[in-house]
């Protein structure tokens, strides 16, 4: 059996955004109790993460540590047709990744206790960003 869903997601700009429930949300729709759910962000600005949903400063020192690592407005950058950001938010997007699989038990994402799936906005501005969950299996 194969279910797909896309998500629609407005940013406020550069931060991470929880859509855990919505992954929960669309395995139960898809009614497979043991497969897999596929996520992927149909953009080069922007990733998704497996990360602590219990303690948010994780995330805010994730961002602080992209920062440090990927700075916007590095002059080593040529690409900066849409400004600062632009090429560090593609590399930023390349280094955590576009697209994550879960495992599906019981009928739900099998998920550490203290996981959650993120979208990460790496643009500094707000976006409208898409993303399609493939959910395969019995």
């Amino acid at each position: 059996m194969t279910y797909q869903e896309k998500l629609e997601i407005g940013t406020r700009g550069r931060g991470t955004y929880e859509i855990t429930n919505a992954v929960h949300s669309a395995v139960r729709k898809s009614a497979v109790t043991t497969g897999i759910c596929h996520i992927f962000c149909h953009h080069t600005s922007a990733s998704l993460t497996l990360c602590e949903n219990a303690d948010p400063t994780v995330r805010s020192d994730l961002e602080a540590f992209m920062e440090r690592l990927v700075p916007d407005g590095d002059p080593l950058f040529q690409h900066t047709l849409e400004g600062p950001d632009d090429m560090a938010a593609h590399i930023r997007s390349i280094i955590t990744k576009m697209d994550l699989t879960l495992p599906i038990n019981a009928g739900r994402a099998a998920l550490g206790t203290w996981q959650g799936v993120y979208l990460w906005e790496h643009r500094t501005h707000p976006h409208h960003r898409t993303i399609t969950l493939t959910i395969q299996g019995d």
